[in-house]
């Protein structure tokens, strides 16, 4: 089965370099792949590895509606258009190292702990198309303690595998990292249906923490205490109501509106000009994430 699904990715990623990619660095590619398959020893592939960067950019993929679908339809969740080129031959090399899995995991685990920035990165992105994701799966809960963005990024964001993967000490720290790294929450798979009581309270720690110190409160924050809106929640989405940030008013004014309990309607109608923003469709999570993303760069 894991040959078979191998095979099927190759052939995937294949294609997407093949609309990508110029002739050369796709013959160079093969013709590493048919030495790095036959070999007992990783070294060819270490060495491939590093020197895909010479053929392959850093330029992102451009995926048409159909490659997208065929993406989903392969793992869910998997989106290669947040890849690029570089990334994608990487990961094309990797499903030719015909190793057991004992040698598999010591080789990969050898690239993940000596590799730079972009080969961890381009490593834990694959993560979801990779064989033995339990045993890979301490490696990606290590990974998120990074402080690198590239590499923090490719590992929670636009990746289903902490969603699918992930228990909920480790999903939730690495919300709460996404929240200090200030990166885009809405970009996190999964966060609505793995929402927990225990991550609403770290958030609101932590909004609390930032307005001790006198600091705003990154506004996609908020979304995290929707299901489990109490008088502590209530508190504090009615201090983001009277913010100065409007973006932060808004937040806290979603919040509310998707929240089903009564004190949370009754707090929001007596702000009517920010429930009428809300509730007019112009503001989701995404656009207020997307708008504080380019206030903050």
């Amino acid at each position: 089965m894991i040959m078979k699904q191998n095979q099927e990715y190759s052939l995937f990623l294949l294609g997407l370099l093949e609309s990508s990619a110029e002739q050369k660095s796709l013959d160079w590619l093969e013709q590493k792949v048919s030495k790095i398959k036959d070999a007992s020893s990783p070294t060819g592939f270490f060495l491939a590895f590093s020197q895909a960067s010479r053929f392959f950019s850093k330029d992102p993929l451009k995926l048409s509606d159909a490659e997208k679908n065929k993406a989903e339809q392969l793992v869910e969740g998997f989106d290669p258009s947040h890849w690029n080129s570089l990334q994608t031959a990487r990961t094309y090399l990797l499903f030719h190292l015909n190793l057991e899995q004992e040698d598999w995991l010591k080789a990969v685990n050898q690239l993940f702990e000596t590799g730079d920035l972009h080969e961890q990165a381009a490593l834990y992105a694959a993560l979801p198309l990779l064989p033995f994701q339990n045993e890979l799966l301490p490696r990606a809960i290590d990974g998120c303690r990074t402080n690198m963005t590239l590499v923090f990024d490719a590992i929670a964001l636009n990746n289903p595998f902490p969603r699918k993967n992930f228990p909920e000490l480790n999903w939730n720290q690495m919300v709460l990292k996404a929240i200090f790294m200030q990166r885009p929450l809405y970009q996190i798979q999964g966060l609505e249906e793995r929402r927990n009581s225990a991550l609403a309270e770290i958030a609101s720690d932590f909004a609390h923490e930032r307005w001790a110190a006198g600091r705003n409160v990154m506004p996609e924050l908020w979304r995290l205490v929707v299901p489990f809106i109490n008088e502590r929640y209530l508190a504090d989405l009615e201090r983001t109501l009277n913010s100065d940030d409007q973006l932060e008013q808004i937040a806290g004014a979603l919040a509310l509106a998707e929240s089903d309990s009564e004190e949370s309607n009754s707090l929001l109608q007596a702000y009517p000009v920010l429930m009428g923003k809300v509730t007019s469709g112009k503001y989701d999570w995404e656009a207020i994430g997307r708008e504080f993303q380019d206030k903050s760069a």
